[in-house]
């Protein structure tokens, strides 16, 4: 560009994400898992010294809101991508919860109301799509999301539900947000999409068993 010379990079970063060439996220977790394990590894070494509450405030501090920042853009990889940034939460509720290592980490998270990985992505991109859908989140995400509106009078209509567009490629075009966050936010029960308020929104869907988790 003029006299100066670009040259390609295999990964930058962008508002705290680092995105590689191929878009698989792996440099972003690799960089995440290292410094949640940093914290994990201060916070286990004075564990003895602190309370359940004020390890569990440590642990969503430093760890829990590294792992959820971004993580939007995290949603259709495979599950040995996301199976890392679990493992960092697996540690971490060990550490609040005083579990032994091979205990089985499933009740604790439980105990916790902590939801795995998979559910936590998709939790952040319904909490977005419902922002959109009530007019609260920034006008180029509202943009991104409209109401299905059939062609004739159907039972349907009133059931909040959103159009979603078509894409060719799914390794790409379905990790979309303009494609994602309709096809999670369809799957959804009545009940949860026409929640009148934020809060209740979050509640109902924390919640749910439907397939969306």
């Amino acid at each position: 560009v003029g006299d100066a010379s670009i040259r390609p990079a295999e990964a930058v970063r962008n508002l705290g994400v680092i995105m590689d060439k191929n878009l698989n996220m792996q440099s972003h977790i690799n960089q995440v898992c290292r410094v949640c394990y940093y914290h994990l590894k201060n916070i286990g070494s004075i564990r003895k010294c602190l309370t359940n509450e004020v390890t569990a405030t440590l642990v969503h501090s430093l760890v829990a809101s590294r792992v959820d920042y971004g993580n939007a853009l995290l949603f259709g990889l495979p599950c040995s991508s996301t199976a890392k940034l679990q493992n960092v939460l697996n540690v971490g509720a060990r550490i609040v919860s005083l579990t032994r290592r091979f205990d089985p980490i499933s009740p604790v998270l439980k105990d916790l109301h902590w939801l795995r990985m998979e559910q936590r992505i998709c939790f952040k991109l319904l909490v977005t799509t419902y922002k959109a859908v009530s007019g609260i989140a920034p006008i180029y995400l509202q943009d991104m999301v409209k109401l299905y509106k059939p062609s004739r009078d159907l039972r349907s209509q009133d059931a909040m539900l959103l159009d979603v567009p078509r894409c060719r490629g799914r390794s790409y075009g379905y990790r979309s947000f303009s494609v994602a966050v309709p096809t999670l936010w369809n799957k959804l029960p009545v009940s949860i999409r026409k929640a009148a308020t934020l809060g209740e929104f979050c509640r109902r869907l924390k919640a749910c068993t439907s397939p969306w988790i």
